[in-house]
């Protein structure tokens, strides 16, 4: 063409958990059988939704009102529903116009980086959900600013080296974290959250929570939403349906605000971002009129507690596989759905690989890993996927220099659980031998 139509830096954004399905689609055509242990969408990996669930959503469907718009910040009704829930724990107080619906929270993510100054940073953690670190790159045209998250101490954040790059870095406006956090399935204790919620107030800074996994929270540990212990700070919390109910193709997320009328800079910000919105009409009608039920039906607790007992099975399995291994960094998963796991530094080299007996399959791998700027744990992962079938994701994808990788605990039959990360551990101890 004849201008530069692409965003500089556009072609180093990449979205590694989709991106690896098309390596394994690849390999899937050559016989190879694939476990896919890359992205956290329970309802692939076997989830059942519960007859009174459905029953709620056919209820809505027959109701002439869930085909049309809705208010542009959502439906009036499940806004005052949600709204009643957060004031209910005493913490911060929020009304209807503090709540903004959006098409998943990937949508939010992607209007409150938008929608920020062009030199405003918010740092966020390392590793980091791909989701906000795209969308922060996006913003800014450059790498992000990062805090650390402490492998050897369960992935626990280094509120030092937080502190220390609010300090010197002034274009930094907000403080990101994910709890549970993803991809590290660690849990923020409620002292921890009020620390950073005391360095946002030293530096005059917001928060932007992502807390989709909430209430899935499990091995004994327990947390608190934002809302319990933000106190004066202004705060964005963001909130959704589709890992909780599970209903991820509904696309239903929102945004919590907090303290919007204590900064006159702060409220134009969250008025930008609901006139952006403004531009859509409004989100999906169906799966926010279908929340309040839901979420108030007599067995919803118990089937939050089932599920959550699920993953802290699994998590358990997947631990005591990994930890065998000589070399990895591994910490319990005690919230969401994910667990990441860190090499050793210099323990992968550009000369493993492992025995692939396909030699079609073999000769796509070899020209993969063989290709300019791939990283040692992608390389890994490539590897594992045509020996073993199961697909994971490299850790460094998720904006961190740890070379390492992420799999999810969604597996419903333990017994299959079992034999995977047996299997893993076994192909992983192979590949460093190698």
């Amino acid at each position: 063409m004849r201008n530069d139509v692409v965003v500089p830096g556009a072609g180093e954004l990449t979205y590694e958990i989709r991106n690896i399905v098309n390596v394994a689609e690849k390999l899937q055509k050559h016989g190879v059988k694939i476990n896919w242990e890359n992205i956290g969408d329970p309802i692939v990996k076997g989830e059942q939704i519960p007859l009174w669930m459905k029953e709620i959503v056919a209820g809505e469907v027959m109701q002439n009102d869930s085909w049309g718009y809705c208010h542009t910040r959502g439906v009036l009704a499940t806004r005052e529903f949600i709204c009643g829930q957060t004031n209910s724990r005493g913490g911060a107080q929020i009304t209807p116009d503090d709540i903004i619906f959006f098409n998943g929270l990937g949508d939010a993510i992607a209007k409150v980086y938008g929608c920020l100054h062009p030199e405003s940073r918010v740092i966020m953690p390392t590793p980091s959900y791909t989701t906000h670190t795209l969308g922060e790159a996006r913003h800014i045209h450059a790498v992000p600013v990062h805090y650390r998250l402490k492998p050897e101490d369960g992935w626990a954040p280094d509120l030092e080296d937080l502190e220390n790059h609010i300090r010197y870095n002034r274009n930094v406006s907000g403080i990101m974290l994910i709890n549970p956090d993803n991809p590290t399935g660690m849990v923020y204790p409620r002292e921890t959250l009020e620390q950073i919620v005391a360095i946002a107030r030293k530096y005059d800074l917001f928060i932007i929570a992502d807390e989709v996994y909430i209430n899935i929270v499990y091995n004994g540990q327990s947390t608190v939403p934002l809302s319990d212990i933000i106190g004066d700070v202004p705060a964005i919390s963001l909130r959704g349906i589709s890992k909780e109910f599970p209903w991820p193709g509904s696309r239903c997320g929102w945004i919590e605000v907090y303290n919007s009328g204590k900064d006159a800079n702060f409220d134009k910000y969250v008025t930008s971002i609901l006139t952006l919105k403004m531009n859509e009409v409004c989100s999906t009608t169906l799966p926010q009129r279908c929340i309040p039920a839901i979420m108030q039906h007599p067995e919803y607790p118990a089937y939050l507690a089932a599920r959550s007992a699920c993953y802290e099975k699994m998590s358990n399995i997947t631990h005591n596989y990994l930890r065998q291994v000589p070399g990895l960094m591994v910490n319990r998963t005690n919230g969401a759905f994910y667990m990441a796991v860190a090499f050793q530094e210099g323990l992968l080299t550009g000369r493993q690989s492992l025995a692939i007996a396909n030699p079609e399959v073999r000769g796509l791998v070899e020209k993969m890993v063989n290709a300019p700027g791939v990283s040692l744990d992608k390389r890994f992962v490539y590897y594992i996927l045509a020996a073993t079938g199961i697909c994971i994701v490299p850790l460094s994808s998720f904006s961190t220099p740890l070379q390492g990788f992420r799999v999810t605990l969604l597996e419903k039959d333990e017994q299959e659980c079992q034999r995977v990360y047996r299997i893993l551990a076994e192909k992983i101890g192979e590949y460093l031998r190698s």
